[in-house]
């Protein structure tokens, strides 16, 4: 008699199945996976079918389809890591890719995740001519002088399409086979005026005007109304665009997560249980060609301090690293709690996800710092921007420094070796990292021009 032979895949997802009857969603199912996909060892039943589907990814193909059905989870695993980026549920395979099954794909992956993100970026587009339209009405309304509009995203758009994509598979709950790119699209374009809003305030200015025939010069006095065009976020579109329930808009939460950790692009920069450390005090750093500013996110200083409705120790590697770099290039001591208010108030934090990566350039722009993108492809501009006395800020995902995303500095080279600023761990700092190691583990999606930034 033949004897049945069963792989460490199937053995792991019979045990994760069984093990999701028992408990029949008990578990959130975001919540679940998200935990998986930070490292199977934390246990638990969707856990540990997660972590098999992704080490057995290779075997998957159509099983995954019968999978699901078998845990009887609120909502899907592949709606989870949301099936937009694995285009449907229906099929194993991609057009991009008809001969791997979709999730061992990379390039079906990235094709799909590069369309979310052009059809998002054209609709927001499209919701910045909307708010320009109705600040062009709210003028000629106004009987103003004159008007000057503010637009802190002219020079790069911010949103997180991880939690765009979320909010919006969350809000069809268990109508999985209704997820499609295109409903998305329409329902964003449906609501494109909850986009973009503006704030207005009016004021007095005074000019000078001379006489064309006498050349005499008088005063005139003008009412201006200032308009600031402000990106509402993906906290505000979960009411008024996609209008969750609150286990819709935890469940998006951490969709959204699950997905930043799948595709490693560093949109969500958080410290879980995040503690203080006692004040550094007075810290440079003269190893490298720059004498370097320190400042620590954790540092009893700062951690406490808001970054928007997030706290500075938690979410706040973003305005810490550019604290660093502008205290370090600028002429100017800006600590953390500074920068992050500039961040909070130009549009820059990301509700519970840290920090656009447009924070980055935006920052370095506004302090008359020059500033370059520069992708993983291009190891020796970075080494040479570094021997020039440059600093270079990376966006990183998973791994040494990380668990999901943190932006660190690049602070110079020693014996080939990189000196890092980690705004998250002075150890970090003090230690000689490969050159490669930073490149293997820099997002492989980032937005505004990185995964690095050189400055100075």
């Amino acid at each position: 008699m033949a004897e049945e032979r069963t792989s460490g895949l199937e053995e792991s997802l019979q045990a994760g199945t069984s093990m999701a009857h028992a408990v029949k969603g008990a578990i959130k199912a975001g919540k679940a996976v998200s935990g998986a996909a930070k490292g199977a060892a934390v246990g638990g039943p969707y856990g540990a079918v997660a972590g098999a589907l992704w080490q057995g990814r290779k075997q998957v193909g159509k099983a995954v389809i019968v999978i699901v059905a078998l845990l009887m989870l609120p909502v899907v695993v592949l709606t989870m890591l949301p099936s937009l980026i694995f285009g449907g549920v229906g099929s194993s395979h991609s057009p991009a890719d008809p001969e791997t099954p979709v999730l061992n794909s990379v390039m079906a992956m990235t094709e799909n995740a590069n369309e979310i993100t052009f059809t998002v970026s054209g609709i927001l587009g499209e919701g910045m001519e909307d708010v320009a339209a109705r600040i062009e009405s709210d003028f000629a309304a106004s009987g103003a002088d004159q008007k000057e509009v503010i637009n802190p995203y002219a020079s790069s758009q911010v949103y997180n399409t991880n939690m765009i994509v979320a909010l919006y598979c969350a809000s069809k709950d268990r109508d999985v086979e209704s997820i499609d790119l295109i409903d998305m699209e329409d329902i964003l374009r449906n609501n494109k005026q909850h986009l973009y809003s503006y704030i207005c305030r009016e004021e007095v200015r005074e000019r000078t005007e001379t006489d064309q025939n006498t050349g005499e010069e008088s005063t005139v006095q003008e009412t201006w109304r200032i308009y600031t065009i402000v990106y509402n976020g993906e906290s505000y579109f979960a009411d008024h665009v996609f209008a969750l329930t609150e286990e819709q808009r935890e469940l998006a939460v951490d969709y959204a997560a699950n997905l930043s950790l799948f595709l490693g692009d560093g949109l969500f920069q958080n410290l879980d249980g995040w503690e203080g450390i006692p004040s550094l005090g007075d810290v440079r750093f003269t190893d490298g060609v720059t004498e370097v500013v320190y400042y620590n996110q954790l540092d009893e200083r700062y951690a406490g301090e808001p970054y928007g409705t997030d706290h500075i120790g938690g979410y706040g590697c973003g305005p810490t690293a550019m604290a660093i770099v502008v205290s370090s290039l600028a002429g100017e001591q800006v600590d953390p709690v500074q920068m992050a208010e500039w961040s909070y108030q130009n549009g820059f934090w990301c509700k519970g996800s840290g920090s656009y990566h447009a924070l980055i350039p935006a920052a370095a722009e506004n302090w008359e710092l020059a500033v370059e993108g520069c992708s993983a492809s291009e190891p020796q501009r970075i080494l040479d921007a570094l021997a020039e006395g440059k600093l270079v800020v990376a966006i990183m995902s998973k791994g040494h420094f990380t668990k999901s995303g943190h932006f660190i500095v690049l602070r110079g080279v020693q014996d080939g070796r990189i000196l890092v600023a980690d705004p998250a761990s002075y150890n970090r700092s003090g230690q000689q990292w490969e050159l490669s190691i930073i490149l293997e583990e820099a997002s492989r999606g980032a937005a505004a021009g990185g995964p690095f930034w050189i400055i100075g």
